[in-house]
């Protein structure tokens, strides 16, 4: 591992042990109160998550066009993330919608096309797994089919009506919110590099070891 790699996991866990501090003193919502801050943790699991999904279609574009091996590599870490993250936000939306909507789960716009997307990249996944030959072809078009729906996602709170805030509560966030909220993005998204970096090299590690393994049959 580069000596760069572990600055950035000390940087990370600074972060995430200081962001806690931030967010306690972060200002109260005016109708939610406490329940509010979960909002520091939901939404930049997202960020996170569409991070993912971005670079796994970007390298699924690459790997089934160009054949490029590193790009494959690139795309099944991030489609894993993409799960990671996504689960993430699938899991601290209901905590707080409980308390902020009365309801765990109700199934508008928002949250189906959410939990639709975590399971294509759930899919995704299975298809690598199981699919057999070519299936990283495969799974290469419906990362790219993720990547391309995935702004449905951000969008469909200004499309149709739903019971999830709109997206322009992160550009309105008060002066006391809105750094706490910027750090904790830096936070996981400095995660998700972090991840990725550490599950790219086992994927080319991986691929070493099978280099050697047919080496040794022929």
């Amino acid at each position: 591992m580069k000596p760069w790699f572990l600055g950035l996991v000390v940087v990370t866990a600074a972060m995430f042990a200081y962001a806690p501090v931030m967010i306690a003193g972060a200002d109260y919502e005016a109708t939610m109160g406490l329940v509010q801050k979960i909002f520091y943790f939901h939404v930049p699991a997202w960020f996170a998550m569409f991070t993912a999904i971005g670079v796994c279609g970007v390298a699924s574009i690459l790997h089934l066009f160009k054949n490029r091996p590193a790009a494959d590599r690139l795309a099944v870490s991030s489609a894993e993330l993409a799960v990671l993250f996504g689960a993430m936000g699938l899991v601290t939306g209901p905590l707080w919608g409980r308390k902020a909507w009365g309801v765990w789960w109700v199934w508008d716009a928002k949250l189906t096309i959410a939990l639709l997307l975590e399971l294509t990249f759930v899919s995704y996944l299975i298809v690598r797994r199981y699919g057999g030959p070519g299936s990283d072809k495969l799974a290469a078009a419906v990362g790219i089919f993720g990547m391309a729906v995935s702004p449905f996602v951000y969008e469909a709170v200004n499309i149709w009506r739903t019971v999830h805030p709109l997206t322009s509560v992160v550009p309105s966030l008060q002066p006391g919110m809105f750094g706490p909220f910027w750090f904790a993005v830096g936070a996981f998204m400095l995660l998700f590099l972090t991840l990725l970096t550490l599950r790219v090299n086992l994927a080319s590690g991986q691929a070493r070891l099978d280099t050697l393994y047919l080496a040794e049959e022929e």
